[in-house]
């Protein structure tokens, strides 16, 4: 982490950035009524990076505030800007906040936007803290993301009803849930919903394992089934998983792909807790003179992370979840 001379901290920004997730309001509330409580004025970024490109900034009150911990989305809008690749688009950035007179920014996002925010302050000096948020929950150094818990229960209340017709009609399904590169979504959801099997980037499990699996339930009684996946690269994974068991085993699987329902609604209360803890903290860090940082929770404790810590490391998912999952749908 960075030391800068917080002397002169008059003026904070905030923003969003990435996809949106549940939760990031209470992030966004608990920075801005803390901030202000403290005499430090804010501003708010809109859309993002692009909106910091844009010059997209107004001042925010506590006013505003109202009404918004319980509201899914964000009243800041977000998006992604992949112009901030560019040294150019980044210079450009830092200009329109010194114009504005912006001492340091919180954003709050995923590791791309945290990436974003180390650059600000490694080639142009501002001081930005992180704050983790995205479904996915892949963010190293945090335990948990704002949103992901949200996510979750979306996806598990899903797969609770399409089991009903599974099991009224003995059928197979292949619920796809959301993560690219991630299957947190994916082992958190299959595990608490009781699916036989779990598909998603780091986990080796074959079709031909998946499809014993099925046999040995139906060969005991059970004559529904729920798969698990997430989306991979591109939305409808399931449908390639549906074709492959059906060409070695005959068996048919309805697909069911959730898509952004996962990313909507209201929040939960765990989000709505730790995006308040984490936005607040943030503040706290730049009064500290502290940034280039990413605040985040680990073991129930708020916890410091420097931001080149998490671009060098990559957070892991732990299989036993996923063993266990398989071992309990037996």
């Amino acid at each position: 982490m960075a030391q800068f001379s917080n002397d002169q901290l008059k003026t904070i920004a905030v923003m969003t950035s990435g996809g949106d997730a549940p939760g990031m309001n209470a992030a966004i509330r608990a920075v801005v009524r803390l901030a202000l409580s403290n005499g430090i004025k804010v501003k708010g970024i809109f859309h993002g990076y692009q909106g910091l490109l844009d010059n997209q900034i107004e001042d925010l009150s506590t006013r505003m505030m109202a009404n918004i911990i319980q509201k899914g989305g964000t009243i800041l809008k977000t998006g992604r800007a992949p112009e901030m690749h560019k040294p150019e688009a980044r210079k450009k950035a830092a200009d329109h906040l010194k114009s504005q007179n912006i001492d340091a920014i919180v954003c709050i996002g995923g590791d791309g936007s945290l990436t974003g925010a180390h650059l600000l302050w490694k080639e142009h000096g501002i001081p930005i803290v992180g704050v983790p948020g995205t479904i996915d929950n892949d963010i190293y150094g945090s335990e948990l993301t704002i949103g992901f818990d949200t996510a979750i229960n979306t996806a598990m209340r899903s797969i609770d009803q399409i089991r009903d017709t599974a099991a009224s009609h003995d059928r197979l399904f292949i619920v796809e849930v959301m993560g690219r590169n991630s299957g947190f979504i994916a082992t958190w959801t299959g595990l608490s919903g009781g699916a036989e099997e779990i598909f998603f980037q780091q986990n080796p499990v074959t079709v031909d394992h998946a499809i014993e699996h099925i046999k040995r339930g139906m060969a005991r009684g059970k004559m529904s089934s729920i798969l698990v996946t997430a989306e991979g690269e591109k939305p409808g994974r399931a449908y390639d998983l549906s074709e492959a068991i059906r060409k070695k085993s005959g068996f048919e699987a309805k697909v069911c792909i959730l898509g952004h329902t996962q990313r909507g609604g209201a929040p939960t209360a765990l989000d709505r807790v730790l995006a308040s803890q984490l936005g607040a903290k943030a503040v706290e860090v730049l009064q500290n003179g502290q940034c280039d940082l990413m605040v985040g929770i680990m073991k129930n404790e708020v916890c410091l992370v420097p931001h080149g810590d998490i671009a060098q490391n990559k957070k892991a998912i732990d299989l036993k979840l996923v063993k266990l999952a398989q071992i309990l749908s037996t």
